[in-house]
């Protein structure tokens, strides 16, 4: 353990000494921040949880809410003066990632940048992504342990560019200090705290400035909104629906009212059960809780759909298997009337994919499904 860390220490001092170095003519003056001035902002049409606000010759801050402070700094051009002590600098180009937060790989993978990815903390066989499986396969893609317990001698040596945790490295500081410490810059990512689920897949846009590809970035997102133009427009139905897994223990774990499920059932057409009222929370709580089936059976028993979440437990195929979870169920409104639905595994690791889940839950509530067993994201339960 001793020789471990004396040999991350001189790694570390290698590091700071090499990339120290360099010939005067190779990098342009910045001047002192305090001089500099911002030239605009990054025009956001969803997301909340972050701004980026440009500055002359190529800068760009980036703030992240209630976290961090980057300053992307552009190839070859110094690092401003003067700057703050809390404002990391990101040095373009940006390689060798480690993405920790795996709700953000999709959207790598959607701007066709996956090759800039080199690590991640989730095992090859927990993706449901077919594109990062392969990369793994091919060891394109390296998988460098818990996000808590990372293999920092691995990260070193892959002379990672930026490491992309999610708020869970709240829970590990040190895990953070760490990476610090070895002059690895980290990037706290929030994208699981938008409300609106197009929020979410928006930090496309964040990542598409990181790594130049900001055109790619703002067409792949623009296109992803045009196809719910139609959907957003549409009246609500009055349909109402459930969202819901069983633990192993027998809870039915739901989403709060003003969390993005059912911020996606609503702008699909349909009205989130249960409601903030049956959950005695308030309208915009987020995240999810647990609560009695008891008390689930009175707020959901008359939705008309019900649509179990496979993330935890696995994915469901027939109402026989639903029923063995809780024979309660069978006296469910969607159950007698054979409206059961099941999200596939994939749903929650493909960020990009918010605007085909809202078209799924579209179809639903339009009775467009009658005669479908599969869509996107959704399969009936038989």
């Amino acid at each position: 353990m001793r020789n471990i860390k004396q040999w991350l220490c001189f790694a570390a001092m290698l590091c700071l000494l090499l990339t120290g170095c360099g010939t005067a003519d190779s990098t342009q003056k910045a001047g002192t921040w305090a001089d500099m001035q911002p030239t605009g902002h990054m025009d956001l049409q969803y997301a909340t949880q972050f701004q980026v606000d440009y500055y002359d010759g190529g800068y760009a801050l980036i703030t992240i809410q209630d976290s961090d402070r980057l300053l992307l700094v552009p190839e070859q051009d110094d690092v401003p003066e003067g700057l703050d002590a809390d404002i990391t600098v990101l040095q373009q180009p940006i390689q060798n990632i480690y993405v920790a937060a795996s709700s953000a790989m999709d959207l790598f993978s959607g701007l066709d940048a996956l090759d800039q990815v080199r690590m991640t903390s989730t095992k090859p066989s927990d993706w449901s992504l077919p594109e990062v499986r392969q990369a793994m396969e091919n060891s394109d893609l390296l998988y460098v342990g818990k996000y808590n317990t990372p293999d920092y001698e691995q990260i070193l040596a892959e002379n990672c560019g930026l490491a992309i945790e999610s708020s869970m490295i709240y829970h590990n500081p040190e895990t953070q200090e760490q990476l610090e410490s070895l002059h690895v810059p980290v990037m706290v990512e929030r994208s699981s705290y938008e409300i609106h689920p197009l929020g979410r897949m928006e930090w496309m846009k964040l990542y598409g400035l990181l790594l130049g590809k900001t055109d790619e970035a703002e067409q792949y997102f623009d296109e992803k909104v045009q196809q719910l133009d139609t959907i957003l427009t549409d009246k609500e139905t009055g349909k109402t629906v459930a969202f819901f897994y069983i633990s192993s223990n027998g809870y039915v774990n739901v989403h709060k009212p003003g969390d993005y499920i059912s911020k996606m059932i609503e702008l699909a057409g349909g009205s989130y059960v249960p409601t903030a009222e049956d959950l005695q929370v308030e309208e915009n709580a987020l995240s999810t809780m647990n609560m009695q089936m008891e008390a689930f059976y009175a707020a959901a028993r008359d939705a008309d759909y019900i649509i179990y979440n496979s993330t935890i437990d696995g994915e469901l195929e027939t109402i026989r298997q639903l029923l063995e979870k809780s024979p309660l169920l069978a006296d469910f409104k969607a159950v007698k009337n054979n409206n059961v639905w099941c999200t596939g595994k994939n749903m929650f690791q493909q960020t990009t994919g918010a605007a085909d889940m809202i078209a799924d839950l579209h179809t639903i509530v339009t009775d467009q499904a009658a005669e479908q067993d599969q869509l996107t994201f959704l399969h009936r339960l038989k």
